[in-house]
């Protein structure tokens, strides 16, 4: 019941309120896609060069509804970070819903 209301959820960011039907967020797909997110958010006190020095937020925990939210923007543009958008560009909803699920599970 958890993973279906976290699955709606999500949905209702993504299609802006309408919902589809048999979709479902597999945290064993976003594990197995998460490399990609892993180099700069897996690493413990992990701080960014570019294009301005920051700290990089750690993922596990993190609200699935934030991340869908998150990565949507910066695959629109709306959210500005270079490597965040080029990630994020080859994206589907699938892959952001199977991430947020993965990083939802994690501590």
């Amino acid at each position: 019941m958890k993973k279906q209301l976290l699955t709606l959820g999500i949905l209702a960011v993504l299609s802006g309120g309408a919902f589809a039907e048999g979709v479902t967020a597999s945290a064993a797909a976003g594990k197995a896609k998460n490399a990609m997110c892993q180099g700069c958010h897996g690493q413990p006190g992990w701080r960014t060069a570019f294009p301005e020095v920051y700290s990089v937020p750690k993922l596990g925990g993190q609200n699935p509804i934030y991340i869908v939210a998150a990565l949507k923007e910066y695959k629109s543009g709306e959210r500005a970070n270079s490597t965040m958008q080029a990630i994020a560009a080859g994206l589907t909803d699938q892959d952001m819903l199977n991430l947020a699920a993965y990083y939802a599970e994690k501590k």
